[in-house]
């Protein structure tokens, strides 16, 4: 059977100059002419068209289209390049709408867009040099320290997801922030003997069940629960001035989305409870 050019449009959906514009090329070639010269195509022309019609769909560009129909290259082996490439454009893609979105979330300046634009396009590297100069400022160099160190290390994948990334701005503007910094200094410089995370666990379970108990924080049971923990109040003041900033907790919160673990439980209710029964 042999098909006109206006039929090899109909049947393939292709305009009939894009069909002229293959054939003109060599890249589906007439099987014969008819007495007006006319090109007439065959059914292998028709498979032709439909394969360059998908591939270019796909974003195969012409040159490599010749390439596959003369058989130098093979379909899945240019699909496997192009899924390379659209790969590193759907990670760019992510970083840009991740910066955008947080440049309207939060009305940026000028100035803090590029600042943010710059921390979410960081290599491995330069992220890994950021986040260790923050610890080691942070926390100094410490060795009892080195295990919560790794802790509180942020591990972007290769392949982030956009919340990922949005989470990386924001924590790598923390870890920049001289005030922060010196607030993680003086929570670790409060425990010299190596960092009382366990506070925090004794905090909330003790606490905990008086919240849900609705056991007022200036109440004789609250007194026994202070009592209950070992610390003198004028430390467990100093201990909250520190543990209970909001940055603290929203740091662990970004570090939790970064790292794809689950939501760490927010100690806020119990803090705030404990700083009104040693006021």
């Amino acid at each position: 059977m042999r098909y006109s050019i206006g039929e090899l449009a109909r049947l393939t959906g292709l305009t009939v100059k894009a069909v002229r514009f293959y054939s003109d090329r060599g890249l589906v070639p007439p099987a014969e002419r008819n007495s007006a010269g006319h090109r007439l195509f065959d059914a292998t022309a028709l498979a032709r068209l439909d394969l360059i019609r998908t591939l270019r769909e796909l974003g195969v560009d012409v040159a490599t289209i010749r390439r596959i129909v003369d058989g130098e290259v093979t379909v899945a082996d240019v699909a496997a390049r192009h899924v390379g490439a659209l790969d590193v454009q759907v990670r760019v893609l992510r970083l840009r709408r991740a910066v955008l979105a947080a440049v309207a979330e939060r009305g940026s300046s000028p100035e803090e867009t590029s600042l943010m634009n710059q921390l979410a396009h960081l290599t491995d590297t330069e992220r890994r040099r950021l986040i260790d100069d923050f610890l080691r400022d942070a926390l100094g160099d410490r060795p009892e320290l080195a295990g919560i160190a790794r802790t509180l290390t942020p591990e972007l994948p290769d392949d982030p997801a956009s919340a990922q990334v949005e989470a990386w701005i924001e924590l790598a503007g923390l870890a920049q922030d001289p005030e922060f910094r010196a607030l993680l200094r003086r929570l670790a410089d409060q425990h010299k003997g190596g960092l009382r995370r366990d506070l925090a666990a004794e905090v909330r379970d003790a606490v905990t069940p008086a919240l849900d108990a609705g056991v007022p924080p200036d109440s004789p049971e609250a007194a026994a629960i202070v009592d209950g923990l070992g610390r003198e109040p004028g430390r467990l003041r100093e201990w909250l001035d520190v543990a209970n900033d909001p940055r603290r907790e929203r740091y662990l919160e970004l570090l939790a989305v970064i790292n794809g673990w689950s939501a760490p439980e927010s100690l806020t209710p119990a803090l705030d409870w404990l700083a009104a029964a040693v006021s």
